[in-house]
């Protein structure tokens, strides 16, 4: 690998966007049936990260892009959990390392600033972390699934900016839908302070339902978060503003790779509710037909080329003012065109030999600036973990969702990191 390298498509905005009261980090958290032992987990993070080494890095500036360059500490803090997660991030701290392993009780919890990688890439390094900690305590745990092979060096395919590597031009242009959109308000918790809800979901239960419906998990999920703030609007606003509901995909599905980098796009699906009155199964069935219909490579080619078209746009602007007009647009129009994001990682999969070792694996989004509703959700054997992270007081829109969930005969269990 070279010494240094640059960001990826998407994590070039990331940096720009990073303010002393947020940044795009998410956490990825494995539970255990044990206790941590801190001195063994820094053992395995120092092991692992050298697998990973578009992680091993530290950021830079240089005079048109931010830049990576290989970590010159050699060492990856393990540090005791604290009650906020996702705090902003800033460049100089934590040996200038872009990702921090935390442990408490009987987790592992791994965040990372979006610049390095989606969840995609978080996962596979927490799932070869966990299983390197097990193995420091004399269990054996082969590579597989989830978990990479720390005997193997990394490859070229892990380490590519897939979106430039597989983008191609496109015609056509995606047209964004204009209006004034819904989001959920309240009195904010002090900055820095965030509530984390979690739901443990009966796969058994869910899976039951969306084979009724012939739907997705992802599409059920989005369906319902918007019916759950489509009833907020009506109940507590006397505006009919658009619901706009943001859900991440992962492109390796679509295209021959395992990037650890970015490579993932949002589709957003919108409601609007002067359409008139709309049901839940109303609102599944345009969510599900119209994810259908956009789900397609073609669509992402033309996603993926106009991203390209912006960097190429301003690859000669120095870097001083793509910081300064980021700040600037970022400040004005962050969740402006949106009310809900909800990220579905999807199953985990993990070496058998692993499994009697991990509950469950839990996935926090980064907390917004003007939604509360930041959805993440991770499936593990036969529970679906959905977390919202919340700047605000108001946890009405949590309650509703599950509330929902357990009117449809699913069951759920709840926790928080904040009393209710």
């Amino acid at each position: 690998m070279n010494d240094w390298f640059t960001l990826d498509n998407a994590a070039k905005v990331f940096p720009g966007q990073n303010t002393s009261t947020w940044s795009n980090v998410f956490r990825m958290t494995a539970v255990l049936y044990e206790t941590v032992d801190p001195a063994r987990l820094s053992i395995a993070a120092n092991n692992v990260i050298k697998r990973f080494p578009c992680f091993d890095v530290e950021i830079h500036k240089g005079l048109f892009w931010y830049y990576f360059e290989k970590n010159k500490s050699g060492h990856l803090p393990v540090n005791k959990d604290r009650n906020n997660p996702c705090l902003r991030i800033k460049f100089h701290e934590n040996n200038r390392y872009l990702i921090r392993v935390y442990y408490h009780n009987n987790r592992i919890s791994v965040e990372i600033f979006h610049a390095l990688s989606d969840a995609f890439g978080l996962s596979r390094f927490l799932c070869t972390l966990v299983a390197e900690y097990l193995r420091t305590g004399g269990h054996k745990i082969p590579p597989g699934d989830a978990v990479l092979d720390l005997n193997e060096e990394s490859t070229e395919d892990e380490m590519i900016d897939a979106t430039a590597h597989f983008a191609r031009e496109s015609k056509a242009r995606i047209k964004n839908e204009g209006g004034s959109f819904y989001h959920v308000q309240g009195e904010k918790y002090p900055s820095h302070n965030v509530k984390v809800t979690t739901g443990f979901i009966d796969m058994n239960d869910l899976k039951k339902i969306t084979k009724s419906y012939q739907v997705t998990i992802t599409e059920y999920l989005a369906a319902a978060l918007t019916y759950v703030v489509y009833n907020h609007q009506k109940n507590f606003s006397t505006t009919d503003k658009l619901i706009g509901c943001q859900v991440p995909v992962n492109l390796r599905g679509f295209y021959n790779t395992n990037t650890l980098r970015n490579f993932s796009l949002c589709y957003q699906l919108n409601l609007d509710p002067k359409f008139g009155d709309y049901t839940f199964d109303e609102i599944l069935k345009q969510f599900a037909l119209y994810l259908r219909y956009i789900n397609n490579e073609k669509t992402i080619a033309t996603m993926i080329s106009s991203n390209m078209r912006k960097e190429k746009a301003s690859r000669y602007i120095p870097l001083v003012l793509k910081d300064l007009f980021m700040s600037i647009f970022f400040g004005i129009s962050a969740e402006h065109n949106t009310s809900i994001l909800i990220s579905n990682l999807g199953l985990l999969k993990i070496p058998t030999e692993m499994e009697p070792f991990v509950k469950d694996f839990i996935m926090i989004a980064p907390h917004g600036i003007k939604n509360a509703v930041r959805t993440a959700a991770v499936g593990y054997k036969n529970t679906l973990a959905v977390s919202f992270t919340n700047i605000f007081k108001d946890d009405s829109v949590e309650r509703e969702f599950y509330r929902f969930l357990v009117k449809n005969k699913i069951h759920v269990k709840v926790e928080s990191n904040i009393e209710y």
